[in-house]
């Protein structure tokens, strides 16, 4: 009898061992389930972050775009000195494809309906080597950005393209066309794999 209660003991003792390992082990895997869940949380809010200071970035670039345009901005944009530029009344300034890439017409760009498709879809805003206004260069603004810190890699660019006003009441006429513009800008997040791309269309 007392063999028999030796045996008893000694298969209940390993039944028990066996299942605080896999207690242990499911309280493991639960550890670490909810560690991956928190740190899928911080880098999404992370994200998040870094995609409003890029949005920011942008919407500051439109405004920076219409100074460049509006005409009662005249005194502090050098491109203005060239009143011309921005008629709406004609386009004759502006390319009669693509977009300028240098000088007082650096980023004007064609028509709508010149090329194959929208300007703003096919340029590489990203590139150093792109037609697009770097925030101030007309309107002499500043921008604070760099590397370090929660704020832009890289100012603000943007381009402006052409369009016909077909606002209600317009003479549909060629030669009584009117022309607004669209503004589209590029802003940058804290690193340089963060953008953000906002558009307005401007009526003078």
């Amino acid at each position: 009898m007392n063999l028999l209660r030796t045996k008893s003991i000694n298969k209940q003792k390993g039944l028990s061992l066996i299942i605080v390992l896999i207690l242990l082990s499911i309280t493991m895997l639960l550890g670490i389930s909810a560690v991956n869940i928190s740190l899928m949380g911080e880098r999404t809010a992370r994200n998040d972050r870094d995609y409003q200071i890029a949005w920011q970035s942008a919407e500051a670039g439109l405004q920076d775009a219409e100074l460049d345009i509006d005409i009662s901005n005249k005194g502090t944009s050098s491109r203005l000195s060239n009143t011309s530029i921005f008629n709406p009344n004609d386009i004759i300034n502006f390319p009669a494809s693509g977009c300028i890439g240098q000088g007082n017409y650096k980023g004007i760009c064609a028509l709508e309906g010149s090329d194959a498709g929208p300007l703003w879809f096919t340029i590489d805003l990203t590139s150093e080597s792109s037609p697009a206004v770097v925030f101030g260069s007309f309107t002499n603004r500043t921008f604070s950005s760099g590397e370090g810190g929660l704020k832009p890699r890289k100012s603000p660019r943007y381009i402006i393209e052409a369009l016909i006003d077909t606002a209600p009441g317009l003479d549909a006429s060629a030669s009584q066309e009117k022309y607004l513009y669209r503004i589209t800008s590029l802003g940058f997040g804290p690193r340089d794999d963060i953008h953000a791309v906002t558009q307005s269309i401007f009526r003078k």
